[in-house]
Order: C-alpha cells, then structure tokens, then sequence
C-alpha cells in the first residue's frame, strides 16, 4: 500500500530546540502529525532500534557525530538501511556534501530553508517510498559503474524498487570496460568521478571503441563544474541525473531511454 504524506512517520535530528521546534511546526502545517525530535545521533539510534521512522530529517553537525557518519552508519545496517535520509544544513562545502550525496541522501535541504523547498524533499521521499515499477524490464540488463558502495547500494535498491532485477556492478570505468566485452548490455548508469578511468572516459570509449556504441548512458553525479559536464555530454552520455536524485525523475528517463 502506497504512503502518503500524512501518513509519514519522520525523526528530527536537531541539537537546537528552537531549530526542533521549528521544524515540527512547518511539518505540521503540511499535515504531517508524526513527528518525534532527538537532539543526538545516540539518541537517534536507539529510537530506530524500538521501531524505524519513515523518514529522518537530519543537522549536519550534532553533538556526537556529523550528519554524514550517521548516515553512513545507517546504511551499512542491514536492517535500516533503506530508512530515507534529508540532511538539513548550512553546510556549503563541496567535499562535506558529496560524501552525504554518495551515502544516498534524498535530498539536501538550506538551513534557513523555504516551505516549497520542505515540500519538494517529502516528495521526493514518497518516490523513493512508492517507486512504480515499469513493466516488462525485469529482463534488462543494467551495468552500474561507481566507485561508493554506499552510492552502488542506494542507486541498486532505487532500481529493484522499480523492478530492474538483471544489474551488474564495477567500481570504476576500467572494470565496466572489462564487463562491456564479456555481456551486452541494456542500460549503463555510471557516476562522474571515479578513479582508474572517470564517467567521461568511460562514457568516450563505449561510444568509440566498445561493440555497444548506442546502449543508453545514465550519469548519476554531484559534479557542479559546467564545464566538466559539458565534456561528459560531448562524450556521449544520454542524459545527467544530479545527487541526491529523484527516483521518479530517474523512472522517466529510463523508461524514455530504453523504450
């Protein structure tokens, strides 16, 4: 049964209670009435082990931890890793936020942040809650290029969720190139930087050298250089999802692609 969004349990993890208080309230104005505040990631586990919430709405910074390792500790949890993650910060700093993108953030919200941008974060959430399946695709093969295996199992449960079962994982260009003589592929989503051999260098060779010059190229990136991304289309890449991503938006341009 689908979830809807007053049906949303969501944890605050918030050092100010101002900022709690806050929070709560524009959830509350959404309609959203489950709502449950910590101010400490300690805290925020030991909530999760007496029953995980839909949602976590999470500072960067909190007494203990940061928002990032909190998140990484979820998601090598077996039992709750799939819980989905907002970060809701001031942070600006590239590094600090792509190491949040890469564990599989849904959505990275501005501290102080607007309703309407509150509002496009829970909706991402309900995608990711309620992925809708595309029919006919459980036979697709799919090869999954990137070097974060928190990033490889956040965009692998994204994909089942929408009833892909066929993907093959690398961990960087040069072993996709590898696999790419072995299996022919469907659909190839693959991340910018990588070491060994990047998204752009991976995405030249298939469209130069491989046996699979037109398989349809995904890159899922929190690459903001204009430039660099200008390099990566000029390569050949079908189409560019930024991180977090949204599954719905992901939906539509897979079934675009492979149709």
């Amino acid at each position: 049964m689908d979830i809807d969004l007053n049906d949303l349990n969501i944890l605050i993890i918030e050092p100010s209670r101002t900022q709690q208080h806050f929070i709560e309230r524009e959830l509350n104005t959404l309609g959203i009435d489950k709502v449950d505040c910590v101010s400490t990631a300690k805290d925020a586990l030991e909530y999760i082990l007496m029953g995980a919430p839909d949602l976590i709405l999470c500072a960067y910074y909190l007494s203990d931890m940061t928002g990032s390792e909190l998140l990484e500790t979820l998601r090598q949890d077996e039992a709750n890793h799939e819980i989905c993650f907002v970060l809701v910060s001031s942070v600006t700093d590239i590094k600090q936020l792509d190491d949040i993108r890469q564990a599989g953030v849904v959505a990275i919200l501005p501290k102080p942040f607007s309703a309407s941008d509150l509002t496009l974060a829970l909706k991402s959430t309900l995608h990711h809650l309620n992925p809708e399946e595309l029919t006919n695709l459980e036979e697709l093969k799919i090869l999954l290029v990137d070097d974060s295996p928190l990033a490889r199992k956040h965009i692998i449960r994204t994909l089942k969720g929408m009833g892909f079962e066929n993907i093959t994982q690398a961990e960087n260009g040069r072993e996709a190139v590898g696999l790419l003589d072995e299996t022919l592929f469907d659909l190839i989503v693959t991340d910018y930087n990588m070491p060994e051999m990047d998204g752009r260098e991976l995405s030249a060779y298939i469209r130069e050298q491989s046996s699979q010059t037109s398989v349809p190229i995904i890159m899922v990136t929190s690459e903001q250089d204009s430039s660099r991304l200008a390099a990566v289309q000029q390569a050949g890449v079908s189409a560019i999802c930024d991180k977090p991503f949204d599954p719905e938006n992901v939906r539509q341009l897979i079934q675009r692609l492979v149709s």
